[in-house]
């Protein structure tokens, strides 16, 4: 089964006033908010009512490997997908030629893995547990 789309995650130089941006300007419901220990940042979802599709906000300390200089254009940080089985997926995109650029293992309640498209832009694959 092809991975299916669950959201877009952005990355925000600041979150607290990212948050209040989307929830009381834009209507958005805050769903969860928590520390990403393992990207040295944290990440926040939100959803607007009577959607299905959510919004990630992703904010990492300076010296994480993800916090790279804020730069604009730099703020759509990965494209998030949902599949069944992400070891199998990985070897299906294996087949086609496309390298895993990172696996993490057990965050939150998800495995997930990413690649690269060819503009650069980062998309994940994740598996609930």
């Amino acid at each position: 089964m092809p991975p299916r789309m669950i959201y877009t995650g952005i990355r925000v130089k600041n979150m607290d006033e990212s948050i209040r941006f989307y929830t009381e300007i834009l209507g958005m419901k805050l769903l969860e908010r928590e520390q990403t220990p393992q990207t040295q940042g944290e990440v926040a979802t939100l959803k607007s009512p009577g959607s299905e599709q959510e919004i990630e906000l992703n904010w990492y300390a300076q010296g994480s490997r993800f916090g790279t200089p804020y730069t604009n254009g730099s703020e759509v940080d990965h494209l998030g997908f949902d599949v069944d089985d992400l070891d199998e997926w990985v070897r299906e995109l294996e087949k086609k030629g496309v390298k895993a650029l990172l696996r993490i293992r057990e965050i939150g309640g998800w495995n997930e893995a990413f690649i690269e498209d060819p503009n650069g832009i980062w998309i994940e694959f994740l598996q609930r547990k």
